[in-house]
């Protein structure tokens, strides 16, 4: 299995570390796309144009619907991350126990 070594010390599976980085382009794509929708939306709302006007609310939805993917993508980022911690001993010894994380400061 090939593994990095992070600056910790810890080992990542480089599976998991591609995973990241395709996530991560993913969602930059997604945002480039929302900045330039979001420039064309403004400019048809300063134009005044009815047709410009009526543009806008198909490209409100498209921006909408980049957001959720967008949060997808986190999410299911995030939930990869958390399996394998999930399945280290001591995260499944305090799971069992039904041990809550507490925060600093709790």
């Amino acid at each position: 299995m090939d593994r990095r070594l992070l600056g910790n010390g810890e080992q990542v599976d480089n599976r998991v570390v591609q995973q990241f980085q395709r996530s991560l382009v993913q969602v930059q794509s997604l945002l480039d796309q929302n900045r330039l929708l979001i420039n064309e939306i403004n400019q048809n709302h300063e134009s005044k144009i009815p047709g410009s006007l009526s543009r806008n609310v198909g490209l409100i939805r498209e921006l909408n619907d980049n957001i959720r993917r967008v949060v997808v993508v986190y999410s299911e980022l995030s939930l990869s991350f958390a399996r394998p911690t999930e399945a280290s001993p001591a995260g499944n010894s305090q799971r069992r126990l039904g041990h809550k994380r507490l925060r600093p400061g709790q």
